[in-house]
């Protein structure tokens, strides 16, 4: 039996996520920070890291003016603007892959997304043999939550380091955690190996 190849799956991590942006995650500028620590001190443990973005050019009615913020929200991560890029903690990171989603609809998932070649996160991880995916990023009550559940439903083992994560409130956390538990996500601290 040949060794997992584990991948980190860093989603949206992107200041129109964080304090200051349009749809602020609370904590969401100390996760960027948290999440660009463990990368680079752990670099070695994966086989591939890869980013996401949330990236909206027309999206239709995924945004609103009068946002219900279940299936509208505001204006967020449009493509091109300084709040769609990754956040500046993660400056350094140099992921191997980028991952856009959302351009013309709605994503949530990283699977959703596809790197400048049009690969979608699947084929790209295939393509890589990775077998195992922690994930980390913004926001653990949406796209980290939807990535993780995908993931599982994609055949991988997938973790999410939940101190490099934050949820929009307590209570989606609660939800999403139980969610993702019930469907074979292990749920723990970055720390633990």
């Amino acid at each position: 039996m040949t060794a997992n190849r584990r991948a980190l799956i860093i989603v949206d991590v992107q200041p129109t996520f964080c304090e200051g942006g349009a749809l602020p995650v609370p904590g969401g500028n100390a996760v960027a920070e948290r999440v660009a620590a463990h990368a680079s001190a752990h670099r070695d443990r994966y086989d591939l890291v890869v980013t996401t973005q949330d990236w909206h050019v027309d999206p239709g009615d995924h945004f609103s003016e009068a946002p219900d913020f279940a299936d509208t929200w505001p204006p967020h991560g449009v493509a091109g603007t300084a709040e769609a890029e990754l956040h500046p903690a993660l400056a350094g990171l140099s992921p191997d892959v980028s991952v856009k989603k959302g351009q013309y609809a709605a994503a949530y998932s990283g699977f959703e997304g596809v790197d400048s070649s049009g690969a979608d996160l699947d084929a790209i991880l295939r393509a890589h043999g990775v077998t195992a995916l922690d994930v980390v990023g913004l926001a653990e009550s949406h796209c980290v939550k939807e990535t993780a559940l995908d993931g599982v439903r994609a055949g991988y083992h997938v973790r999410v380091l939940t101190d490099l994560t934050a949820p929009v409130t307590a209570e989606q956390g609660r939800d999403a955690r139980a969610a993702m538990a019930e469907a074979g996500v292990e749920l723990v601290p970055s720390d633990a190996d």
